[in-house]
């Protein structure tokens, strides 16, 4: 079982990943601020973390920043979840230093294969 820190200030869209990914097998804990993601990430060491990049206190780029600075999150996927266009995301997703992207609205037939991915992918770099 993997552990997710899935940050994301609108609910609907955190609850439904997080009962998607759930139902996968893995353990989600939600943040509904950057502060609060940041809290998480730092003290329960996640195997991935998910960031929308429009948090009500701090925004996604910082957020993403102040991660890559911990030693022990330097290896962890963080992947943007976000509802801007594809091309825009992608674009967001390399300038910030994420290792992937979803968009949103998300296809919950997918997202659990599409974090498995992400996860065996780090598994394989490490």
């Amino acid at each position: 079982m993997s552990r997710i820190v899935l940050i994301e200030d609108n609910y609907q869209n955190a609850r439904l990943a997080a009962k998607v990914l759930q139902r996968a097998g893995h353990e989600v804990l939600l943040a509904e601020t950057g502060e609060e993601g940041l809290t998480a990430a730092f003290s329960q060491n996640p195997d991935l973390i998910l960031i929308d990049f429009g948090l009500p206190d701090i925004d996604g780029q910082t957020v993403v920043a102040l991660l890559r600075q911990q030693e022990n999150l330097n290896a962890t996927p963080i992947i943007a979840f976000t509802a801007w266009p594809e091309a825009t995301a992608y674009e967001m997703m390399r300038a910030y230093g994420c290792d992937g992207v979803i968009t949103k609205p998300i296809d919950t037939r997918n997202l659990a294969e599409q974090i498995s991915g992400f996860l065996s992918s780090a598994e394989m770099n490490t």
